[in-house]
């Protein structure tokens, strides 16, 4: 689905693009009725306050007044904030910048994309703050608790180029994970499986049936009871590589989810005590330039050598 065009009266505020609700037929007799209502993650009091601050915008940039009545078919527009968000331990590093494509290397605990308790500390919103690019969006995603690299394009005319890659294939990707060391398990071998999600939404599980999902597993390099991997996905599913090596009897150290749920999504992480994961290099033929790129994480996980 194509995403709606942006809005040039509107622009984005300290790095966070504006979020848009159309008013649907409804019986409000006033716009914070309806926002308090149908938008509740938001209080009703912070409702109040965002219209007396002018953060809730009509189409053309101008302020909606708190007593605004409530009329269907509005176009209305607000930015997203959180009042307490934590404070991340470490920040991105930019590798490489042309006018097409931001190749940036994340931190562990970093979201890609604002969500839960992260807006302004999420790699998209840092990235349009720093480089203030507002057409910025990632043509891939890693996981919030997994380090590494991250594509983002500039322009919103390549992002389906870039993306494409990856719905096609072309792209080679390399991880490297920390886990126990099996010297009975076979290595290098390719793990195949078919994945579903699991009664818990956030969570993968393999079950039977064709493969959806492929990854290679080499040894590279075993100390005492652990081992680095060299992982290497064919598929992209939620979870790949924390599932296959958990199924392969060497879950990733530091994993709270995988094999057994340690905290809940929204809970309190230790950042002592990061995922041991890590997007360490990604190649492939630029679809706008034509150019070969080859990009590698300057990061490193604890066994690594």
């Amino acid at each position: 689905m194509s995403r709606p065009p942006r809005n040039p009266q509107i622009p984005m505020r300290q790095g966070v693009s504006p979020s848009m609700v159309a008013l649907p037929a409804g019986p409000w007799p006033t716009v914070l009725d309806f926002l308090a209502e149908r938008l509740p993650a938001v209080t009703r009091d912070d409702w109040q306050a965002r219209l007396q601050a002018g953060e809730v915008l009509h189409e053309d940039g101008t302020p909606v007044p708190l007593d605004a009545p409530f009329h269907h078919g509005q176009r209305l527009y607000y930015y997203r904030h959180l009042a307490h968000e934590p404070e991340l331990p470490e920040h991105e590093t930019v590798l490489f910048e042309d006018a097409h494509l931001l190749v940036v290397d994340k931190p562990h605990f970093m979201p890609v994309t604002p969500t839960g308790r992260y807006v302004q500390q999420s790699l998209l919103v840092r990235c349009k703050r720093t480089s203030g690019c507002e057409a910025l969006s990632p043509v891939h995603r890693i996981d919030r608790e997994t380090a590494g690299l991250v594509l983002l394009a500039k322009r919103a005319q390549d992002r389906n180029a870039y993306q494409a890659l990856f719905r096609e294939r072309q792209v080679d990707k390399v991880y490297e994970a920390v886990a126990a060391h099996r010297p009975a398990l076979a290595l290098p071998r390719v793990h195949r499986s078919r994945m579903e999600e699991d009664e818990r939404f956030f969570r993968m599980r393999e079950v039977a049936g064709e493969p959806n999902s492929e990854t290679g597993v080499a040894l590279l390099h075993a100390k005492d009871d652990r081992a680095l991997y060299r992982l290497t996905p064919v598929t992209g599913k939620r979870h790949q590589l924390r599932v296959h090596l958990c199924a392969l009897g060497v879950p990733i150290l530091g994993d709270q989810f995988y094999p057994e749920v340690l905290r809940g999504p929204e809970e309190a992480e230790d950042f002592r005590a990061p995922l041991q994961l890590l997007a360490r290099e990604i190649a492939f033929t630029d679809p706008v330039t034509g150019q070969a790129r080859h990009f590698v994480s300057q990061r490193r996980l604890a066994l690594a050598p």
